[in-house]
């Protein structure tokens, strides 16, 4: 995704620690474009000269720790609006980081295993993607691509994330799959003469095509077909998708 559409998302990763900075560095690579900082001195020398879409920071770094790299940036106009995630220990974010930082985007708790951390990660950078896409959309709050580049799943993700109302067409094959959201929760699905769940279920199992996002026909259906919110779709989705590959290799 780093390429698609010339949005690429900056992620600027602080870690004094190489090991973890390394597989932090491969996990988010395919996704975005990865700055490294090796301390927080580093990365807000890096962060102030040219500031990143998003960053990710460990708390207890020499010299300037998470928490203070998040109150400098945080206090300069350039950079004030930048999510922020933080790595610590469970003690450290609740005792020391959540009273105290409002608008930390999310805290990942150490230890932890680093595909945990490239979802949580990921989940931003694909809705700070999204954002990129519609700025740079030719058609006024239409944003047009393909799925090899931005999956169902991440859009789904990211409309939820960003409490997005709008009309989501997908086109695979020959079939094509609408589905209607509104403050990021799918109200109403439909495939050909299947609606609902069933109709959510099929498109999130399209895995190549090509999507169109309309911001404004975000309220055209005006109806309800779907039980689950956004998240119970792709999971229920996400377990028929592993129920399928067993029975698949059971034959």
């Amino acid at each position: 995704m780093s390429g698609a559409g010339g949005a690429a998302v900056r992620l600027l990763v602080a870690e004094d620690n190489p090991l973890v900075r390394e597989l932090i560095v491969k996990g988010m690579e395919p996704y975005c474009e990865v700055i490294t900082a090796n301390d927080g001195t580093d990365a807000l020398m890096k962060a102030m000269d040219n500031p990143p879409d998003v960053i990710l920071c460990d708390y207890k770094m020499p010299g300037v720790d998470g928490r203070q790299l998040f109150e400098k940036l945080r206090g300069r106009e350039a950079t004030k609006s930048v999510p922020f995630l933080i790595m610590a220990s469970r003690g450290d974010i609740e005792e020391r980081l959540r009273p105290l930082l409002e608008g930390v985007e999310d805290y990942i708790t150490k230890p932890f295993f680093i595909k945990d951390l490239v979802g949580a990660a990921k989940k931003v950078v694909d809705r700070l993607h999204l954002e990129k896409m519609q700025k740079r959309a030719s058609r006024p709050g239409v944003i047009q691509g393909r799925l090899e580049e931005m999956s169902i799943i991440d859009l789904m993700q990211s409309l939820e994330m960003g409490a997005k109302s709008c009309k989501l067409t997908v086109r695979h094959e020959k079939e094509t799959g609408e589905m209607f959201f509104a403050n990021g929760q799918c109200s109403d699905a439909r495939v050909g003469g299947v609606e609902g769940d069933d109709a959510a279920y099929k498109v999130i199992c399209w895995t190549t095509g090509e999507f169109e996002i309309d911001f404004n026909a975000a309220n055209a259906s005006g109806r309800t077909t779907t039980t689950k919110n956004t998240t119970g779709l792709l999971m229920e989705a996400m377990r028929l998708m592993d129920e399928a590959s067993r029975d698949a290799v059971d034959a």
